[in-house]
């Protein structure tokens, strides 16, 4: 039961919480491993195009995300390997190289898998991360739920499973396994509840401590944003209920203290190395992303009744659906809410529901593509430090726990309501609880997921998968791809993994900081001049007019990046990369091992 729950009714509601009330821990059972279990099954039949083609198979709507998490499993195994630095790498953007703590590198799970990525790949270690993110958080939120908010079983597993396959949580499914890893924000709220209930405040400190350590390796936005959506449940509870906060203010005070400076010590290494250290950054403007208010009635690209083309409308791309909760889903919510409205848990979670997504709508208010000129809320706080960086349209996943509480909830209170319906001798009882499943399952299923898309991805050009680069390349010495790789160009990381990452290179897809004295976060580096040449073929198909100072520039440039080898695979407008890097560096390319290879130890200015 939750530290509210039993506190925030009076007469008839107080008894129907008694009732309520476990007489003693619920020990796990069969039902709890078939319900977890069946959530592990969804989740793989979800990524099942995934695992039935590791070696080839890439999540199409991931654009150039797939390539970019491998790359951060590949580099942080081999900095273990090797006792290396986990919190940074050189084999991307060199000389520089790239910060990972600084990147969503989710080192909570890349240092951990890093023997199954040594020995299965970085493939294997990203769909386990986004299967077992799934299916873990849906059994993490579902045990929760059971133990410490609802009796039954059937509302815990509705909201566990609510939490783990939400529309956004799938949508960023198909990119971002940092995004769907929520199976510790549950624990983290349950030791607060429990510190505030007086409950070995230091022990469960020490425990919240470490809890938020670890989730600070998985995702630090997640964790924010979940902040936000608890600190907004506790105002809203303790606006009506502020007689209790009183008894809760010590031990809260002790617990929370010592989780805080326990976290702190944990973290402040890497927490300084990502603001402070090696191409650190202290914030990345994303400009105005705020949700449409039609995203919220709409369904998702990978869902039942999904729509694509509406979908596309009102996001930023397929991995940033982040509302898409459906009109259905919408018209329930506000039903609960004026159900549950008198008991002040469910109260306070409905509020920080609704406020949620309003923050989400970022710092004015759009409808169907129409500025209202109305501003939102997020304008308080779209400056500050940290809050500046965030995706505002991303403060809608805050709204997903907070329903499947209130879906738990309600299921709760309709078992207890069917309980104490009158038999009439001969009549059959109203089937109320059938009646409301039928209901969820009306609402939940235009929106349940379906297989995310998976393609196979282009090979590796042999002569970086069979090692013939290892005779063009240096000890220390870099590979160029041509174009150089960028964020819309993320093939070379797949290569360079394929190589056993032998070589480094230059540029990449990263985030890092704007200059060597500007600390705003950009994707990818500062394009070398010789880079941005190769960016405009890329867009134009046109061969370059090189003149005699972009020669010298581009030998200028081969030397900082400490090139030995530049390497241009049979792609869209070869001939006149091909033609261009002639031209530049007054020698003819040579195909070698399926691609055109220029070797530059040689050249002088």
């Amino acid at each position: 039961m939750s530290l509210f729950q039993a506190k925030a009714k009076a007469g008839a509601e107080a008894e129907l919480e008694a009732e309520k009330t476990p007489t003693s821990p619920r020990r796990f059972a069969a039902a709890d491993a078939a319900i977890m279990g069946g959530f592990l099954l969804f989740a793989f039949l979800l990524y099942n195009g995934l695992w039935l083609d590791l070696k080839d198979g890439y999540l199409w709507n991931s654009a150039s995300d797939q390539n970019l998490w491998e790359w951060f499993f590949s580099v942080t195994a081999d900095n273990v390997l090797h006792l290396r630095n986990p919190l940074s790498s050189h084999f991307q953007n060199h000389p520089l190289g790239v910060n990972l703590m600084a990147n969503t590198a989710m080192l909570g799970i890349g240092i951990p898998l890093s023997p199954v990525t040594l020995t299965f790949g970085p493939t294997v270690t990203w769909a386990i991360a986004l299967t077992g993110g799934l299916a873990g958080t849906a059994a993490a939120w579902y045990w929760v739920f059971s133990r410490h908010l609802v009796t039954h079983r059937v509302g815990a597993a509705i909201g566990g499973a609510f939490v783990g396959f939400a529309p956004p949580m799938i949508s960023h499914g198909n990119a971002h396994p940092n995004f769907v890893a929520w199976f510790v924000l549950p624990f983290i709220a349950l030791l607060v509840f429990k510190i505030a209930r007086g409950e070995r405040p230091v022990r469960n400190g020490i425990f919240l401590g470490l809890l938020a350590a670890y989730q600070i390796f998985l995702g630090e936005e997640p964790l924010l944003i979940f902040a936000m959506a608890f600190a907004i449940f506790a105002i809203a509870y303790f606006a009506t209920n502020h007689r209790e906060f009183p008894p809760m203010a010590k031990p809260l005070g002790i617990g929370v203290g010592i989780g805080v400076l326990v976290a702190l010590v944990l973290c402040a290494f890497p927490l300084w190395w990502q603001f402070f250290g090696p191409q650190s950054y202290q914030a990345i403007e994303h400009g105005p992303v705020g949700n449409d208010t039609a995203a919220f009635t709409r369904f998702a690209t990978q869902s039942v009744a999904g729509q694509p083309q509406a979908a596309a409308d009102v996001s930023m791309n397929r991995t940033e659906e982040n509302a898409f909760f459906g009109w259905p889903l919408i018209v329930l919510m506000v039903v609960i809410t004026v159900w549950l409205w008198r008991e002040a848990f469910a109260r306070a979670l409905a509020i920080s529901m609704f406020v949620m997504a309003w923050l989400s709508l970022g710092v004015q208010i759009v409808v169907v593509h129409e500025e209202t000129g109305i501003p939102g809320p997020w304008k308080l706080f779209s400056e500050l430090p940290l809050f500046e960086s965030l995706l505002e349209s991303r403060l809608a996943m805050g709204c997903i726990p907070l329903i499947g509480a209130l879906l738990a909830l309600a299921t709760e209170r309709v078992h207890a309501v069917a309980s104490n319906l009158p038999e009439v001798p001969g009549e059959r009882r109203f089937p109320l609880r059938l009646l409301w499943i039928g209901v969820v399952v009306a609402v939940l299923l235009p929106i349940a997921p379906t297989q995310l898309i998976v393609k196979d991805r282009p090979p590796t050009p042999r002569f970086l998968a069979d090692g013939t680069w290892r005779s063009y390349v240096a000890p220390g010495g870099t590979v160029v791809p041509v174009p150089l790789p960028s964020s819309g160009e993320s093939e070379p990381l797949h290569w360079q993994i394929d190589a056993g990452l032998g070589y480094s290179m230059p540029e990449g897809y990263f985030v890092g900081p704007s200059g060597p004295d500007d600390k705003r976060g950009r994707y990818g580096a500062i394009q070398r001049p010789t880079s941005i040449i190769f960016d405009q073929i890329k867009q134009t198909g046109v061969p370059a007019a090189i003149t005699e100072s972009q020669r010298v520039q581009a030998l200028e440039d081969l030397r900082y990046w400490n090139a030995d080898v530049l390497v241009l695979i049979p792609r869209e407008h070869q001939d006149a990369f091909r033609t261009t890097v002639d031209l530049l560096l007054r020698k003819p390319a040579e195909f070698v091992d399926g691609v055109w290879v220029w070797d530059v130890r040689t050249i002088t200015p």
